[in-house]
């Protein structure tokens, strides 16, 4: 595959990684914003011609990236982050279980969101 940019559409809530003009993966998330600011990744999702590829962890790795470089964590909900956070310990940091249950509350408040 040509090269994957990787590209945070905020207002949409997605981070996409693009091959070749066309989304070839994303991770779905929200900005928390209280008890304290925090990306959540709620789903990730490759498609299927482009697995096995590496593209959901540099997805996960840019998601980590963008929150260091705004100063602020990432509370993952989303199961492929969650494994992939406990694999890279050194690229991302345990979110606090308060963060990652006001993100749990958040998510039931809105059940169409997702």
């Amino acid at each position: 595959m040509s090269d994957i940019e990787i590209r945070d559409d905020r207002p949409a809530g997605r981070l996409e990684a693009v091959g070749d003009g066309e989304v070839v993966g994303r991770i779905e998330y929200f900005v928390l914003a209280s008890p304290a600011p925090a990306l959540v990744p709620v789903h990730t999702i490759v498609e299927p011609a482009h697995e096995g590829k590496g593209i959901a962890g540099s997805l996960a790795r840019e998601l980590y990236a963008t929150a260091e470089r705004e100063g602020i964590v990432v509370a993952p909900l989303c199961p492929y982050v969650v494994k992939w956070a406990e694999r890279h310990p050194e690229e991302a940091p345990p979110a606090d279980p308060a963060l990652l249950r006001a993100a749990k509350e958040w998510l039931a408040a809105h059940p169409g969101r997702f």
